[in-house]
C-alpha cells in the first residue's frame, strides 16, 4: 500500500496536501527557477553529485544564489529519500526564485527549496521492447542568445509546445531542431543515432541540455569500445541511422524505431541501443 510522499520545504516536511509555496513565488509567477530530476536506484540516489553540480550550475547562469550549499544539498536530497523510505523512485529537486512583487525584479525574493520524491513511469514498458515513434516539431529548441538550453530552468513552454506538436501527432515524443535547423534533441531527453557502428549525438553548442544519462551513455560506449563522435546532425541523419535512441533521468535508455513516419534502420531495437541498454541496467544494479 502506497503512502503519501514527504514533500521537503526549506529544510521542513509536509505531507503532500500540505506543500505549499506562495502565489507570489517567482517560480510560479514567471518560471523563475531552475530543477533537475533525478533516479534512485535500491536506495542510492544515481549520478548524484553530478545532479547537484549541474543544478548548482543552472543556479549561478540564471544568477540565483541557492542559500544551502552543494554538500548540504546532498544531504537534503538524502534525508528526503530516507524520510520517504524509497528504494527506487524519481526525485524532483526544485529552486525557485522565491516569493517577491509582482513585477519581475527579483531583488526582493527569497529562494525555496523544494524536493519531491515519488514515482514516475514515463514510457509503456511497450515501448521499450518495440521501440518509439516521435515527429519532429514546429517549435525550436531555445536559441542560445536567449535561455541557454544547458539551463535546466522551470521555463519550460518551449519543450511543452513541441510536446503537444507529438501528441497530436499520436507520439510520445517530439524532435526539436535548433535554430539553425540542426538536430538538437526531444521535448525531454537527449538523442543518439548509429551509423555503420558508429555513435553519434548532437553536441551541446547545437542547443541541447548536456544530460546526465547522456553523459553516462557516452562513458559506457567508451568503456565497450563502441566508436563514438559529437556531431551536428540533420533529420537526414535521423532519418537514414541504422538505429537511434533517446536518454534521459526518466527514460533511461529508450529505442526510436520510427520518425516523422520513415522507419529507422530494421525498424526495431538495434545490436547497439541493446548493448548500451543491458550495460545501463548493469550499473544501476
Amino acid at each position: 500500500m502506497s503512502t503519501s510522499p514527504r514533500i521537503y520545504i526549506n529544510g521542513k516536511f509536509y505531507d503532500k496536501m500540505e506543500a505549499k509555496v506562495s502565489v507570489y513565488d517567482h517560480g510560479f509567477l514567471y518560471g523563475d527557477g531552475v530543477f533537475e530530476g533525478i533516479r534512485i536506484y535500491n536506495g542510492k540516489v544515481f549520478k548524484h553529485k553530478e545532479h547537484i553540480d549541474r543544478l548548482y550550475d543552472s543556479a549561478r547562469a540564471i544568477h540565483l544564489t541557492i542559500p544551502i550549499s552543494a554538500n548540504e544539498m546532498i544531504q537534503a536530497v538524502e534525508q528526503t529519500v530516507k524520510e520517504n523510505n524509497k528504494k527506487d523512485g524519481y526525485i524532483r529537486l526544485i529552486v525557485t526564485r522565491g516569493a517577491g512583487s509582482l513585477g519581475l525584479d527579483p531583488r526582493k525574493c527569497e529562494p525555496n527549496i523544494i524536493i519531491i520524491v515519488d514515482d514516475i513511469s514515463l514510457y509503456p514498458k511497450a515501448l521499450y521492447e518495440n521501440g518509439m515513434e516521435i515527429v519532429t516539431a514546429s517549435t525550436i529548441r531555445n536559441h542560445p542568445n536567449a535561455v541557454n538550453a544547458r539551463v535546466k530552468s522551470l521555463n519550460y513552454l518551449n519543450n511543452i509546445l513541441a510536446k503537444i506538436e507529438g501528441i497530436r501527432a499520436g507520439c510520445q515524443e517530439a524532435l526539436m531542431l535548433n535554430h539553425k535547423g540542426e538536430v538538437a534533441e526531444c521535448t525531454g531527453d537527449n538523442i543518439f543515432i548509429v551509423k555503420n557502428d558508429k555513435l553519434k549525438t548532437p553536441p551541446v553548442d547545437a542547443g541541447i541540455l548536456e544530460g546526465i544519462t547522456r553523459n553516462t551513455v557516452i562513458e559506457l560506449a567508451q568503456q565497450l569500445n563502441i566508436p563514438f563522435m559529437e556531431t551536428s546532425m540533420s533529420r537526414h541523419d535521423v532519418y537514414t541511422a541504422d538505429e537511434c535512441f533517446l536518454t534521459g533521468s526518466a527514460a533511461e535508455i529508450i529505442a526510436v524505431t520510427k520518425c516523422d513516419e520513415r522507419s529507422i534502420g530494421s525498424g526495431k531495437p538495434g545490436p547497439i541501443t541493446k548493448k548500451l541498454q543491458e550495460a545501463f541496467k548493469a550499473l544501476i544494479g
